[in-house]
This record gives structure tokens, C-alpha cells and sequence, in this order.
């Protein structure tokens, strides 16, 4: 028997793309931490190597427990390096993720307790302290994450308030994105305030009647045109869309080995969506279909977005079929190289 989920899709219209999805602000900007931890509580999946011993020697001595390091015979425990990335405008108390990674012989990490842990940055200095429960990456038990696992102890001073000027830095060099930002600033505001520096590089200047803060906001969200690419971010441990799950779909068809996917232009009526919406198992016809084969079994299902086809409909079809997130991203791509979306498509974890 051959079971269909059936996903209700309109063709899509153009969108618009704004100066913050193709530049960032120089100066505001990510900073890399990172540092040297144990990872207790493993099933015997830990290492045994010299300098987990020796850390953990020297993390009893701490606690006043003297113990010879060649005493200490356990693969409970593993020594990681730990990384994560502090936002801009952290203040102190906020939650940030971590990544934890083995650098011994360890088998996992899975459910393993982080001890808490100094994360530093390139200065030396400590920004935030981590500890928390381990959840490894699925494809590699040796790497992991805790979600909201650091706690930032201190902030990087930058004073936006009191800035007249911003630059721009393009994610790519481009003298023609260049300069039509510098036409739709100028645009925009009615007045000479930006100018190309070079092809990256746009500054501009603020308002005097103005905060900083509103005109980031106003000089970040003014639109471009359709044409550029977007990007598309998804989370592949939490197996969600970071960003880019708007970005329509163009008519389509992918044939995998398990399943395929057509979107075409759909031909029904207002009346012919609802009445599909009120009952899934009613033959909508070709439009628009992702059918599987036998040995995924689901059952007759409909999802109507009575609006442009994006990528988080077509994720969350594909996530109805019990498709793992690794052939979603797959069937992504595929999508991406046949053209029926332009985006730069980001893994992350």
C-alpha cells in the first residue's frame, strides 16, 4: 500500500532582501572563548591518558586530597576542550551554549558532567565559566553540547550611545552592493550621510537628532532588491531553522531513493484549499505532493499554508515522514543546486 502526505503549497513571490542580511557592523561582532576542562560521570567511556590523570591530580589537590596521579585508574572521566561564541552586548548573567570536545582517546561524552570551566578569550582574560550536562552530537559521541551551559562573568565595553558614525563591512567584497547601499542610505534619509570607503566598506554617519540604537535600526532593515542570496542556518542538534526558513521555494522536483518531492503551481480555488484542509484524506490532485514508499509508514496527511511555499514547510513535511535531519539537509541541497532556492545553506553543530 502506497501512502501519501500531501503538502499544500502556493507558487511563490519575490522577496525582498535589507543591508543586514549581506553586511555586519564593524565592531559589533562575536568573540571566540575557549578552555580546558574534565568531563566526570562517563560510563566507562572516558580516556585514560597522562594529562586527564594529572588534571585530575591537581583538581583534588584543590579540594585538599593528596592522591598519587598513578593511583588514579578510571575511564570515567575525559579531558575536552571547550569553545562558544560570545554575543555582542553580552552582560554579565546571560546564558550562552557551549561546545565540548574530547582530546584524548574517549569514547563519548553523552550525559557526562562538565566541571565547571574557565572560557577565555584571545586577551587572556575570563568572560564566562561553564558546567553542565553534556548532549553529544548523534554522528559523533566524542563532541557535544550544553545549550545555556557558560554564564558570562564579564562584558566587553563597547559604547554604541555615543558613537556619531557607523561602518558597514559587506560579508563579501562588492563594489556594486557597495554602492547601492550607499544609494539607499542616502535615499532613505534624504541627505548625504553614507559613503563607500571602499568595496566593503560603507561608513555613515548619524543623525544628530537621532539615538544610535534607532538609526542602526532603520539604516539595517532598509531593503535591496530580490536578487540577492539569502542565508539559510539550520541547527542540525536541535534539528530546528536558525534563520531562513521564510525563503520561498520555486516549482520543483526531487526524486530520492525513499521519497520525492514535487511543488508545482497550484490551480485550486479558495474553496478547493479549505475544503482539502477540512479533509486530509481528499485527492487534491498533482499540484503539489511528497510521497513516500512503503516502508515509511505514515499516515494520509495534509499541511495547508495557504501562502508561499518556504523552506520551513517543506522541513516540516519532511519531518512528518520521519525523515532524519540528515537527508532533510540532503534533499536541501539537492534543491539548492536545481535552482529553486538561492541561499548559502550554513550547518551548525
Amino acid at each position: 500500500m502506497k501512502y501519501l502526505l500531501i503538502i499544500t503549497l502556493f507558487l511563490s513571490s519575490l522577496y525582498s532582501q535589507t543591508i543586514k542580511d549581506i553586511s555586519n557592523v564593524i565592531g559589533i561582532r562575536e568573540n571566540q572563548l575557549i578552555g580546558y576542562g574534565l568531563v566526570v560521570g562517563l560510563p566507562g567511556t572516558g580516556d585514560k591518558s597522562k594529562f586527564t590523570m594529572q588534571s585530575l591530580q591537581n583538581l583534588l589537590r584543590n579540594s585538599y586530597i593528596k592522591i598519587p596521579a598513578g593511583s588514579i585508574n578510571s575511564k570515567n572521566i575525559a579531558a575536552v576542550m571547550v569553545t562558544a561564541d560570545l554575543p555582542p552586548f553580552s552582560r554579565q548573567g546571560d546564558k550562552i551554549k557551549v561546545k565540548v570536545s574530547t582530546i584524548g582517546d574517549a569514547k563519548s561524552v553523552d550525559n557526562g558532567e562538565l566541571l565547571i570551566t574557565q572560557l577565555k578569550g584571545v586577551d587572556g582574560n575570563v568572560y564566562a565559566l561553564a558546567q553542565g550536562t553534556i548532549i553529544s552530537n548523534e554522528n559523533n559521541k566524542t563532541t557535544g553540547f550544553i545549550y545555556e551551559g557558560a554564564t558570562v562573568e564579564n562584558e566587553i565595553d563597547f559604547d554604541l550611545r555615543n558613537e556619531d558614525s557607523i561602518q558597514l563591512s559587506l560579508l563579501k567584497n562588492s563594489a556594486k552592493n557597495a554602492d547601492l547601499i550607499e544609494t539607499k542610505i542616502n535615499e532613505k534619509f534624504g541627505k548625504k550621510l553614507a559613503t563607500a570607503i571602499d568595496t566593503r566598506t560603507i561608513e555613515v554617519k548619524k543623525p544628530q537628532n537621532m539615538s544610535t540604537v534607532k538609526f542602526l535600526s532603520i539604516v539595517q532593515n532598509i531593503e535591496l532588491d530580490a536578487t540577492f542570496k539569502k542565508k539559510l542556518i539550520i541547527d542540525i542538534n536541535r534539528e530546528s531553522i536558525i534563520t531562513g526558513g521564510d525563503i520561498p521555494i520555486d516549482p520543483v522536483t526531487i526524486a530520492r531513493d525513499t521519497f520525492t518531492i514535487r511543488i508545482d503551481k497550484s490551480t485550486l480555488d479558495e474553496n478547493e484549499w479549505n475544503d482539502a484542509a477540512k479533509n486530509p484524506g481528499v485527492d487534491i490532485g498533482d499540484d503539489v505532493k511528497i510521497a513516500d514508499k512503503p516502508i515509511i509508514n505514515i499516515d494520509n496527511a495534509m499541511i495547508n499554508t495557504k501562502g508561499t511555499p518556504t523552506i520551513s514547510d517543506l522541513v516540516r513535511s519532511m519531518k512528518v515522514m520521519k525523515l532524519p535531519m540528515t537527508e532533510i539537509i540532503d534533499t536541501l541541497k539537492m534543491i539548492k543546486e536545481m535552482g529553486a532556492i538561492d541561499v548559502d545553506i550554513e550547518i551548525r553543530g
